[in-house]
């Protein structure tokens, strides 16, 4: 069995989550990148380095944000390493943590919500910007954007689980 890193408080399910959460991304920010250097995952109207520059940002900021979830269940989501400046070798705020990581959860559910309602109601299917054409593309996208939908409630799960363990008194 592969080792995952994490405390030694943590409980298991939450290590895994957490681990999950940068693996889920990872397939819409391949798809993105592979988008962005003209790869025939889909058509782009009018490519740009604009659109270029959107989407390999976006793609970083969500592997970011992704890997921030290891923060509820590693040392350094305890303790700020020391190489940050200004913060480093100081105690991470439970509750300020807590707090992010669930208004994020909220956040991202809040936006799957609306991804989910825009692409069932039809919304925008003929509007410029990326298409897909033809059933292989719309697989692929969906097989690299469905694991998204498990990014909020993994979120959620592993800050509660880090609540609880950081703030909730433990009982002899």
């Amino acid at each position: 069995m592969m080792k995952l890193k994490a405390l030694p408080d943590v409980p298991r399910w939450a290590v895994v989550a957490a681990h999950a959460v940068p693996l889920l991304v990872l397939p819409s920010a391949l798809w993105r990148v592979a988008l962005t250097f003209g790869a025939p995952v889909a058509r782009v109207d009018d490519p740009t380095l604009g659109l270029a520059v959107y989407q390999l940002g976006l793609t970083a900021l969500a592997e970011l944000l992704a890997f921030l979830t290891l923060g509820l269940v590693r040392a350094w989501g305890e303790v700020f390493p020391r190489w940050l400046p200004f913060l480093g070798g100081r105690p991470v705020g439970a509750r300020g943590a807590a707090l992010a990581a669930l208004t994020g959860a909220c956040g991202l559910a809040a936006l799957t919500c609306w991804f989910v309602y825009v692409a069932y109601a039809g919304i925008g299917q003929d509007s410029p910007g990326t298409h897909t054409e033809g059933t292989l593309q719309q697989g692929l996208f969906y097989a690299c954007y469905l694991p998204l939908l498990a990014w909020a409630p993994l979120l959620a799960a592993v800050a509660i689980a880090y609540r609880r363990r950081r703030l909730m008194p433990t009982r002899p």
